[in-house]
């Protein structure tokens, strides 16, 4: 990964000539996701929006006049914060509806109300992370299964991979093999006992996984990755569950 430039909130890697990761360095690694910019022909893409703590919209660069296609992977709180800034939101159908109300018990806010150092830097002087809420933010198109996403010169397949939560998507180009796959794989600890999470549905898409033709893989959290990576990461989540099931 490129070196990440730290500024008053957040922080910035350039990937390639189109694509820059954004993070919150100062935000609990617990809660801190990846952002990913993607500059195309007709439209730019950002997968997800982080924490919302702090306005995230004036920190992405694309031309004016030119539309931003703003996709969340899941509704959890680290991918959905700043949604609400963009006029173009897209996610997942199967939880469209709770992008309306953007409820804590959905997006999992109310974790972060107690979380022990849940920021390194205060935001503002009196910020509190008891007061943290994320706006309202209803989608203008949903996405399902074999969706298309378009932008231009690429596109993108949406694919439904849940597990960690029950409305994961990915963006997969398919001509390319770019693959923005959100909390659904990423090179770190894998989260798969969240009230929402479902460890069968979670080996299923590890199984998926396993096939997929990918380039590059670009996470939710941690380090990007090849084809080789994810095969030994799915691998890797299927033993464990595999040994789990096998001490029953």
């Amino acid at each position: 990964m490129p070196e990440l430039e730290v500024g008053d909130w957040f922080g910035k890697a350039k990937v390639d000539a189109g694509t820059t990761m954004l993070t919150e360095p100062f935000v609990h690694d617990f809660v801190r996701a990846n952002m990913w910019h993607l500059k195309g022909r007709d439209a730019d893409l950002l997968v997800d929006t982080g924490m919302g703590i702090r306005p995230l919209a004036p920190e992405i660069d694309t031309p004016s006049g030119k539309p931003l296609i703003v996709v969340a992977t899941h509704i959890h709180l680290d991918h959905v914060g700043s949604l609400h800034e963009f006029p173009l939101r897209m996610g997942p159908k199967m939880s469209a509806a709770r992008f309306d109300d953007m409820d804590d018990a959905v997006t999992y806010a109310y974790m972060f109300h107690n979380l022990d150092g849940a920021v390194s830097k205060l935001p503002a002087p009196d910020w509190k992370a008891a007061d943290y809420r994320i706006p309202s933010a209803p989608l203008t198109r949903a996405l399902d299964e074999g969706d298309i996403v378009d932008l231009g010169d690429r596109k993108f397949r949406v694919l439904h991979l849940p597990g960690h939560s029950p409305d994961s998507i990915a963006l997969f180009d398919e001509a390319d093999g770019l693959f923005f796959a959100g909390d659904a794989i990423y090179d770190g600890m894998l989260i798969d006992d969240l009230p929402d999470s479902d460890r069968t549905a979670y080996c299923r898409t590890m199984q998926r996984l396993l096939d997929l033709p990918i380039r590059i893989g670009h996470g939710g959290h941690g380090p990007s990755f090849d084809a080789a990576r994810m095969r030994e990461m799915a691998s890797s989540y299927l033993r464990r569950r595999e040994r789990f099931v096998s001490a029953l």
